[in-house]
This record gives structure tokens, sequence and C-alpha cells, in this order.
């Protein structure tokens, strides 16, 4: 007969990870944002996900994104949609340049990324309602306008819950950490959150955090510690027979596996890049942020979200654009070419974004202002048509004059390429089912 304990099944898991946390937290490493998530709750959390939307996929036709976000609101018209003929108060400091796709045109400080445009997709209608830096924002990281009755999960941590891990990397990181609070899980689990890094990649001596192990544990230590969960587990197994207890058993074992694997650890370090790499993407900020996010989408990881530069310039715009622009740009072009050369720009969807444009007029202060009206964004790879321009605005930057693009419709057509229905219904509180994209659609003009 078989023995039962107090608590039934979930009591037993509940001790055995309190007497694992008594025992310096075995996996204290891996805590996930601060919440007191191990590494084995994020993995049965992603597994529990995965078993309940089986048969909700479609064809995918990317593997991965990076999501790069340009913050501060960047100016189209110093970007990618500029207007050397309107007059001189809308057309800005600038002169523009000629890009790879016959007529088309960028701000003269996108160079290097003119030189790859062959290869994007630039959107120039994005169009929303919302003027403030936090909406704007909420917008592009999550695909639905704010509310203040919900917190929507960001893309990123859609996608998490959606595919669930491709090896034993994270499926969403942040670099250098999540960047605000709209590129969290929302309601969703914080398992779905995203692993952020702890430091930056562009400082000296970067190191990621919760893959270091503590100062005190040698990796024979490490190991000794492994060899007594197993012994740990023989014990519990023969109080009680659990397929829950089993499933535990494989989460923390992957947990286990994340913070001993040589190709985790590999995947963020930087140094194994050759000096002419290194050169190409920049010595910067950018550089280090992209280089990284190149180097991770390799290693694995399903959506790499990295934030750079600082565009809200009301103020004297051309000294800020001159100053912040030239470093992306480089790191830019460098990340796509370098994604192609290696055969991964197909199946990675690359997006550079921001929460507006910037008001068609120079201001008194030689700046602009905030202008969700229309603005313009960069797509590429994943399956997306390549060499081309989706939408026009008008004559002098002020409106849509063709084919607006909504945030809800990007978001569903990045979710396609993943392989993800926008349409499908997740689980908020209080089982309220709500649509990963309430009113998207997929633009198929964007696609391949």
């Amino acid at each position: 007969m078989k023995r039962s304990t107090p608590g039934g099944r979930m009591g037993v898991l509940r001790r055995r990870i309190e007497c694992w946390t008594s025992r310096r937290e075995f996996l204290h490493v891996g805590v996930v944002a601060g919440l007191g998530l191990t590494l084995g709750d994020l993995f049965l959390a992603e597994a529990r996900a995965l078993e309940a939307n089986k048969g909700r996929k479609i064809a995918a036709k990317a593997k991965c994104v990076i999501h790069i976000f340009l913050p501060g609101g960047m100016a189209h018209q110093e970007s990618f949609d500029p207007k050397p003929f309107a007059p001189v108060e809308y057309r800005g400091p600038f002169q523009s340049v000629a890009t790879r796709i016959p007529g088309v045109h960028f701000c003269e400080l996108w160079r290097r990324t003119a030189e790859v445009a062959d290869k994007l997709v630039i959107c120039r209608t994005l169009t929303h309602g919302e003027a403030a830096h936090e909406r704007g924002t909420h917008n592009l990281f999550t695909g639905y306008r704010p509310s203040p009755a919900i917190q929507y999960p960001s893309i990123g941590s859609v996608i998490a819950h959606e595919l669930g891990p491709a090896t034993e990397l994270p499926p969403y990181v942040c670099i250098p950490g999540q960047p605000n609070t709209y590129a969290g899980s929302g309601y969703l689990s914080p398992a779905y959150g995203p692993f952020s890094l702890g430091s930056d990649p562009a400082q000296n001596g970067f190191q990621v955090r919760d893959l270091a192990l503590p100062a005190d544990v040698e990796p024979l230590r490490f190991a000794r510690r492994q060899r007594l969960l197993e012994t740990v587990d023989a014990h519990f197994k023969t109080l009680e027979s659990s397929d829950a207890l089993d499933a535990m058993d494989s989460f923390y074992q992957r947990a286990y596996a994340l913070l001993s694997s040589d190709n985790a650890r590999r995947a963020f370090r930087l140094e194994e890049e050759n000096d002419a790499t290194r050169n190409e993407y920049g010595r910067t900020e950018a550089g280090a942020r992209m280089l990284l996010a190149r180097r991770l989408i390799e290693g694995g990881v399903r959506f790499v979200s990295l934030v750079t530069g600082g565009f809200d310039f009301h103020d004297r715009i051309r000294d800020g654009m001159g100053r912040v622009v030239p470093p992306i740009d480089q790191a830019l072009a460098a990340l796509i070419r370098d994604l192609e050369q290696r055969g991964l720009l197909e199946t990675t969807l690359v997006m550079v974004t921001t929460e507006f444009g910037r008001t068609p007029k120079i201001n008194p202060t030689e700046g602009r202002d905030h202008w969700p009206r229309v603005f313009s964004i960069l797509l590429a790879g994943g399956g997306l048509k390549r060499g081309c321009v989706y939408g026009n605005s008008d004559a002098t930057a002020s409106d849509v004059e063709s084919d607006p693009l909504t945030v809800e419709e990007l978001a569903t057509t990045v979710y396609h390429q993943m392989g993800i229905d926008g349409e499908k219904e997740l689980m908020a509180p209080g089982n309220r089912p709500i649509e990963i994209v309430k009113d998207g659609t997929v633009v198929q003009a964007l696609v391949s």
C-alpha cells in the first residue's frame, strides 16, 4: 500500500523546494527578476504552456526575432523618410543619401544602413494615437494600446509562452536588462519574463550574473549538489509516485544543464569574436549589444530585445542626431550583413522600432516634438520581403498618404512569421480570455 504524505503531491513539491532553499538555494543563481522563481520553476511553467498550446501553431518562417528599440521617439525625417524637397522648416538640417533601392533615400546620417537597404523593408507609415513616451512604448512592446484594467504581456513574453525554449538558453533575453515594465510578462506568469544580463556587454569585464556560480561554489561542489539532488529524488519517489515529481526532476535537470552548459556560457562571450568583427560592429554600446544579440540567436534564443541610443530631441536635433546615430548606423549595417553571411537572416526577423516620430516642422529651439500620426521603422529577414518600401507619408511627413500600418498589424505579422496565431486567446487573471493581438491582421504585402 502506497504511503500518503501530509499535503499530498503539492505538499511534497513545496517541501522539496523549501528543503533546497534551506541549503542556500541550490539554484539561487537562477532566481528570475528578483521574484523568487528558480530556473526549475521557469522550465516547469514553460512546459505546461507548451502542453496547453499544442495544435495552435502555424507554419513558421522565422525561428527568432531581434528587436532593436530606439527610445525617445526617433524623427522619421532624420532617419528613413527624409523630405529633401519640402520647405526648409520641414525638411530639417540634413541632406539625404541614396540607398540600394532605386529612388529611395535615407537621411545622410544613415549611410551604412542605406548600403544594406536592399535587404530591408522600410515601413514609413506606422501610426497610432499615443503621444506620450510610456504609452507609445507600450504599443511597440506589446502590440496593444494601453489599458488601465490590465497589463498586457510583451511580444517576447508571448513568444516565450507559446514556443518555449529551443535550447538550454532562455527563450527571451533583454540586453542589457528589462528596459521597462512593458517588456515584461504582463498578465502571464513572471516565468515568461525576460532573462536580464545584470550588466552591459559594452562594459569591460562583462559577465552574465545568472550564469556565474557563486564564488564559494566550485564546479566540483556544483556537481556534488547535483548528485545530492538525485539522492533526494530517489527518496521522494519511494514515498509517492507522481508524474508531477518526475516532471519537476526534468525541469531542475534542465536548470542544471543551463548553469553548467558551455554553449550557454559561450553565447555571452563577446571576447570570442575576432577583432575584425568587433571593429565592424563598432566598439560602442550599440555595437556590443547588437553583436551579442547575434550570438544569442545563434545559441537558440527565440527573442532578443535590446535598447540603444536616445532620441528625444526637442532641442538642437542636428547636434543630437549627429551624436547618437553614427554608432547605431554602423552596428545595424554590420548586424544585417553578418546575419546574411552566416545564413541566419532568412530565419531571423529583425525589427528596428521607436515609440513615435517627430513633428513635421522644426520648432523654435531647433528640435522636433512628439508625433505619433506617422513615423518609420525597419524590418528585415524572417521570411519578409527585401528591398522595398511599405507605405508613403505625405510631402511634409505629416500624415499617412497610403497604406497605414498599425501596431496591431505589425505585431500580428511578427507572430505569424514565428508560427503563432495572433487570434489565439490566452487566459488572463479571472479566467478571462484575451486575444494575443486584438483586431490585428497579417500584412501580406510585407511577407515574401
